[in-house]
């Protein structure tokens, strides 16, 4: 299958991602359940809800991990539903997960080529001089220089902290050059202080690209997004602005059990 290029939106108020009627089931546990989903180019979206809500079962439909049971996802208005991962990726999506996914035996630097030359033709050339990808080192230290990690751009990654690990993951799914960035509890496991680091990234970064987010750290998603959805049992009760959820008595009663 030939996957053609999305064309670049050229207003933050065209839609980015589309679900319609999404469910998933597995037998007859329901984790899903007709979930609609609306987010416009180069906005934050918050996904929040306790736990067993069905937040990781969204990320991976939209993934293309898993394939609903009904319903359809569409991308910057083409319908994307059936397509695999890889072909996603290729249109313009990418995403992260809770775990730390990087290579801690290579260098900083070398993890971010490794993401830049994952969508060209050069990833099938394993024996090649590393002189030959001059231009995707210069790219990677430009990444890391937004993030103020050029200075560590030839550690190991093994001699990053835990905050400094997960914004090169971060970058290393941004230097593919998404429109839709999905983010799996980005500050999943990390300090406060290593947390306001991975924040400030996200809400520094530039509205070329839309980021959903999933957070049970609700200070870093009233930080970082604008808009926020809640599901409970694989339905979403809730879709409001951060201030919205904030007196929402449906969200304050299932998901805090009281005031936010």
């Amino acid at each position: 299958m030939t996957v053609a290029a999305l064309h670049d939106p050229d207003s933050t108020g065209e839609t980015c991602l589309q679900l319609t009627g999404i469910s998933k089931r597995f037998g007859n546990l329901h984790v899903l359940d007709d979930v609609a989903l609306s987010v416009r180019h180069g906005e934050r979206r918050g996904i929040i809800g306790p736990n067993g809500a069905g937040k990781t079962t969204l990320f991976n439909v939209i993934a293309g991990e898993l394939a609903p049971t009904s319903g359809k996802v569409h991308l910057y208005g083409r319908e994307i539903t059936r397509l695999p991962p890889h072909s996603r990726a290729r249109l313009g999506l990418a995403r992260t997960f809770q775990t730390t996914t990087l290579l801690p035996g290579l260098t900083v630097v070398e993890n971010l080529v490794l993401s830049l030359q994952a969508l060209t033709p050069t990833r099938f050339q394993c024996f090649v001089p590393r002189t030959r990808y001059r231009a995707f080192r210069e790219e990677a230290l430009r990444l890391l220089g937004q993030v103020q990690l050029d200075h560590c751009a030839d550690w190991l990654v093994r001699a990053l902290g835990h905050g400094e690990q997960r914004q090169v993951e971060i970058l290393m799914a941004l230097a593919q050059r998404p429109k839709l960035l999905l983010l799996d509890e980005p500050t999943a496991g990390l300090s406060a202080a290593d947390a306001v680091l991975v924040t400030d990234m996200l809400r520094a970064y530039h509205r070329d690209v839309a980021m959903v987010l999933i957070e049970h750290d609700l200070s870093v998603v009233f930080n970082v997004v604008e808009r926020i959805t809640v599901l409970h049992y694989g339905r979403v009760v809730a879709e409001e602005s951060v201030e919205g959820i904030h007196d929402n008595p449906v969200v304050q009663e299932i998901y805090l059990g009281g005031k936010l």
